[in-house]
């Protein structure tokens, strides 16, 4: 029963994705490695709020390790799009390692 009231998260090639304001996080926290989206800014294109460039990082969810450490790789896109599609490359490739 508990399965059936368990909030749903919005997915992006069967991983979740969780936004918060202008940070977006994909992959599962429990998971070795995850992707971090930061919107810089975003552009208006006829009345619609269209990414502008984009953040992207590939983080370690060990506990262990020093934030520092925490960044693995870091990249910036234009486009929402283009970032997420780089970082399910990154994510999918440090996932199998």
């Amino acid at each position: 029963m508990a399965e059936k009231n368990a909030e749903k998260f919005l997915e992006y090639k069967g991983r979740p994705l969780v936004r918060c304001g202008k940070t977006i996080y994909y992959g599962n926290m429990s998971d070795p490695f995850v992707i971090c989206l930061n919107i810089l800014n975003d552009e208006n294109i006829k009345n619609l709020k269209v990414s502008g460039k984009v953040v992207i990082q590939l983080l370690n969810t060990d506990a262990n390790v020093s934030p520092k450490e925490k960044i693995v790789k870091k990249s910036e896109k234009t486009g929402l799009f283009n970032a997420l599609d780089l970082g399910a490359v990154w994510l999918e490739r440090a996932l199998k390692q």
